[in-house]
């Protein structure tokens, strides 16, 4: 199958250097790759406009299409027709080896698969089962694995408040559990796909498109598209297809407006899943969501990062305020 590889970049040429030399080591390599740059500086377009190789293109986008939602609707425009697959890397990743010849084969052996996403192995953190019984509110098991879940999972366990469907499938009050699958070399259904890697098929990009709700830094933006995927297929999670994120601070948000986001953009994805939600699974979520918000009131005093911790918190609280008047449309 024919892969088109689509890097949205913002002020990071270091990290985007690093993955593409991942790239450049893979033992089947994409047919395409292009780099959708929205830095406000030249120095990505210095290393990358003229690279030399003839399966990389670089594009610097204009100021009207710089942030990530805007960049990968720009890249999808730009892939070739015969394209199969439309693969997108978060531009701080560095890839195993085998990703993408792992990638094709998942596509070839899943042909319901509308998307595939991949598995980060410095953030798995799942081991192998070792004794019998485990702490239910301290640790999650599955098929011979156990992971430690966070502090935050152990407080809303023993409140009855966490998830009821496995990883990464959105429950009806839609606080999921993120802690994707161990690495068993199997093909698991999700409905959600993590932004650093997801890839799918070029039916789906050339018929549906990233939402222009989510400007700038874009968060869940990732979310609501491999929600919508679901309309032409099973998304999955592909634990043979392996890379490592190593994220870069440069080019998030503030805080504030990164608590904010998650709050506000959290309640539209989850209106996109389940946009008649009962009474019982409302409440739900905004227990839940208040809950968190209280946490990180609470991390002020216990973390080193106080200032970070309060800016979020307070970002969160205007969040659940503004959706009294100002819901997501």
């Amino acid at each position: 199958m024919k892969i088109s590889l689509i890097i949205c970049t913002y002020m990071r040429p270091e990290p985007l250097s690093r993955l593409l030399d991942s790239v450049m080591l893979q033992t089947r390599l994409p047919e395409e790759i292009l780099i959708i740059d929205g830095s406000t500086n030249d120095e990505t377009e210095t290393r990358f406009s003229e690279s030399g190789n003839n399966i990389i293109r670089y594009y610097k986008v204009p100021p009207e299409h710089r942030g990530l939602t805007k960049q990968r609707n720009y890249g999808i425009e730009r892939v070739s027709e015969s394209i199969d697959i439309v693969a997108f890397l978060d531009d701080d990743t560095i890839l195993s080896q085998e990703y993408f010849e792992n990638l094709n084969r998942a596509f070839l052996d899943l042909p319901d698969a509308a998307g595939i996403g991949g598995v980060a192995t410095n953030e798995n953190r799942w081991v192998v089962k070792k004794k019998d019984v485990y702490d239910k509110n301290s640790f999650y098991e599955f098929e011979g694995y156990v992971v430690k879940e966070s502090s935050r999972n152990v407080l809303r366990n023993k409140l009855n408040l966490a998830s009821n469907e496995l990883p990464s499938i959105m429950p009806a009050f839609s606080h999921g559990r993120t802690f994707s699958y161990p690495i068993t070399g199997k093909n698991y259904p999700i409905d959600l796909i993590v932004g650093m890697s997801m890839s799918f098929r070029k039916k789906v990009v050339d018929q549906i498109k990233f939402s222009k709700y989510f400007e700038g830094y874009g968060l869940y933006e990732d979310a609501d598209f491999s929600l919508r995927a679901l309309s032409f297929g099973q998304n999955y999670l592909a634990t043979s297809v392996q890379l490592e994120h190593h994220h870069d601070a440069a080019g998030r948000p503030n805080k504030y407006r990164y608590g904010k986001m998650v709050v506000r953009n959290g309640w539209y994805v989850w209106r996109v899943k389940h946009p008649n939600p009962s009474f019982k699974n409302k409440v739900k979520w905004y227990q839940i969501t208040i809950l968190l918000t209280a946490i990180r009131f609470l991390n002020t005093f216990t973390t080193s990062e106080r200032k970070e911790a309060f800016t979020e918190a307070m970002g969160r609280t205007v969040g659940i305020l503004s959706l009294i008047f100002n819901k997501p449309n």
